[in-house]
């Protein structure tokens, strides 16, 4: 079974939807996610819009991204956030460039979840 990492600073809001979005949307692989610096909790209001779409990602908890991941999954997949931070080889890596709505009005926090939403079911229709 293939797995996919999406990496982002803090693990509490983009990473957390798209894991949510990958699990829902395929049995074929497994998704995960962790950061560079991660939070202390999901960001509440990433787990509200994630309700909207019937996807709970309350339970979920950010974690620190560990160099054992570079052989533990075959796609690693960041947010845009982490340039400069040698996290993993270069070949596995595939930049999503998503900004961060922390701290943004909820309607943002939908854009960016509606833009995850989208880029989630076109790498799976082209990479899975």
């Amino acid at each position: 079974m293939k797995k996919v990492l999406f990496v982002c600073v803090e693990n509490a809001c983009r990473t957390q939807m798209t894991k949510g979005f990958f699990n829902t949307f395929t049995k074929k692989c497994m998704a995960d996610s962790a950061g560079t610096q991660p939070a202390n909790k999901v960001d509440p209001v990433a787990v509200k819009v994630m309700k909207e779409k019937n996807i709970d990602i309350s339970v979920f908890v950010p974690k620190m991204i560990g160099f054992s991941m570079n052989n533990e999954f075959d796609f690693i997949i960041t947010m845009g956030c982490i340039n400069g931070r040698p996290i993993t080889p270069q070949n596995k890596i595939n930049d999503w460039n998503i900004e961060d709505p922390k701290g943004k009005n909820i309607e943002f926090y939908r854009r960016i979840r509606d833009q995850i939403e989208s880029n989630v079911k076109k790498f799976i229709y082209e990479a899975i």
